[in-house]
């Protein structure tokens, strides 16, 4: 790890980008964007649920850091995948 305003902008950057591919999904209707909604919302509480265990648990903040960016590159590959699959 470089230092933590490294992983925080990246973090910022590549959230950027799962925003975008989340809101064109959405845009779309239908069950799908529903379907993307109720996930993005659990995967909100999950997320923070994480950081709470990790913090409590003794983590860095770059280990919470770490987390988020797992989730929004998983997230990332998914709707990249999904939209070229449409």
């Amino acid at each position: 790890m470089l230092f933590p305003g490294y992983e925080a902008t990246m973090l910022a950057l590549e959230a950027n980008g799962v925003i975008g591919l989340r809101l064109t999904k959405i845009a779309h209707g239908g069950v799908d964007a529903g379907l993307e909604i109720n996930l993005m919302v659990q995967e909100k509480f999950d997320a923070a649920a994480e950081a709470l265990t990790t913090l409590v648990g003794g983590g860095s903040v770059e280990a919470v850091l770490s987390g988020y960016r797992r989730r929004v590159t998983l997230n990332a590959r998914r709707l990249s995948l999904e939209r070229k699959t449409r």
